[in-house]
């Protein structure tokens, strides 16, 4: 049996090939080797879904943000060999799942847009050219962590519409003491920023929020997008929650810049069971 991974930093998509082509499936926690160690991912791993798979699963394909090294890759390698010793363990970065899930054996350009974000250009075989990925301090524009800041950053400084203001009071007690006890002293602070995206979402028929996504996005396309070969010429395919959701102001914010958006899917996982299950 094969099982396949989908991570990102906040949550992992798993799909389980069984050998009569049967598919099974769970959501569980996400996982970054750049915010935590092999030893804490193996702790986490410790997932009744994935522990009661352990002597049945002989290959694994793990594809997950953060991946994107040698290192990086050996410590979540070192993590699932904790709960499946015996299987071959093949990791390689969420870039690649976006590319084969959205372009497949077709050149094109592949972005991610979840609680992070990412790019790059496919030629139908491998990846190309990608642009860098600094991480929710310095890049990740369009991310829900970097939509999400905008608006935490906006609540402080009473830069927003005093009824969105209120209804984020309301609904998530907030405070200044508390989005910095959260971003400063807690653990994960890309998750907790990208969790208001949800908010955002509900409320994008206001003007604030919807040009909060609208002008992250433009950002997004001026840093990544846009600095690739011949951009206009392919097709721009998205994956992520935050692209998912909000494909609407995606769409217009790339029409306006003459970017031809193709597909959008929330997760790669249902196109990596297609590409795997080809393999066979």
């Amino acid at each position: 049996m094969i099982l396949i991974a989908d991570s990102g930093s906040s949550k992992t998509d798993w799909r389980v090939i069984h050998s009569d082509r049967r598919i099974s499936q769970h959501r569980g926690i996400g996982f970054n080797p750049y915010y935590q160690t092999s030893e804490e991912m193996a702790i986490q791993m410790q997932d009744d879904f994935l522990i009661n798979l352990e002597s049945e699963i002989d290959e694994i394909f793990f594809y997950g943000a953060g991946c994107s090294t040698p290192d990086r890759k050996s410590e979540v390698s070192s993590a699932l060999k904790t709960v499946f010793p015996k299987a071959k363990i093949t990791v390689d970065h969420d870039l690649a799942a976006a590319a084969k899930s959205t372009c497949g054996h077709q050149p094109g350009i592949s972005c991610i847009l979840g609680t992070g974000s990412n790019s790059c250009d496919y030629d139908g075989k491998e990846i190309v050219d990608r642009r860098p990925a600094p991480g929710y301090i310095f890049g990740d524009e369009g991310g829900g962590g970097y939509i999400g800041r905008k608006l935490l950053k906006d609540f402080i400084n009473d830069e927003m519409p005093a009824q969105i203001k209120q209804d984020l009071i309301d609904s998530f007690n907030l405070t200044t003491i508390s989005i910095q006890e959260h971003v400063y002293q807690k653990p994960f602070p890309n998750r907790y920023m990208a969790s208001f995206c949800r908010f955002i979402t509900e409320h994008k028929s206001n003007p604030y929020c919807y040009m909060l996504y609208y002008n992250s996005f433009q950002e997004f396309f001026k840093q990544h997008v846009m600095k690739y070969k011949d951009y206009r010429e392919k097709p721009v395919n998205f994956v992520g929650s935050i692209a998912f959701y909000n494909s609407d102001i995606l769409r217009k914010a790339a029409a306006d810049v003459q970017i031809n958006v193709n597909l959008i899917i929330e997760s790669p996982i249902a196109g990596l069971t297609l590409y795997h299950q080809e393999a066979i």
